[in-house]
């Protein structure tokens, strides 16, 4: 799966909201972003529901960052973007992805599980520290 523009957009909201001392609305990050209001209220939704970010409600209220940035991992970013965990091939560890119904005797299943650990540590040990 290549990332779509929902882990860019919440990549990028997570930039402006770590730089900011105030809780930040979406239709303030949506303008300043450029992005549609809706399609990005749900995306900071999910970061939210994933804990990566408090909602705060009021006059006051808006986004802010629930840990700091060296504890949120970009894999933690797109699970809660995507909705999904990021996959880089259609076949993973498990059977019912694999296009092929083929996952326990394809012959290239074992470099792809081993190609996607990697991915997965890689992203798993990279923070929003490490990216902005």
């Amino acid at each position: 799966m290549l990332l779509t523009r929902a882990s860019e957009y919440a990549l990028l909201s997570l930039d402006v909201i770590r730089k900011s001392d105030t809780p930040i609305g979406a239709e303030q990050l949506a303008t300043e972003l450029c992005i549609p209001k809706s399609f990005l209220a749900k995306i900071l939704q999910s970061l939210a529901k994933q804990g990566i970010l408090e909602s705060r409600k009021g006059a006051h209220g808006g986004f802010t960052l629930a840990k700091t940035v060296d504890e949120i991992s970009v894999n933690e970013i797109i699970f809660a973007a995507e909705g999904k965990s990021p996959a880089i091939f259609d076949c993973t560890s498990y059977a019912h992805t694999c296009p092929n119904g083929t996952i326990g005797t394809c012959a290239i299943s074992p470099f792809l599980m081993n190609f996607q650990t990697k991915i997965d540590d890689f992203l798993n040990g990279l923070t929003l520290d490490d990216i902005l």
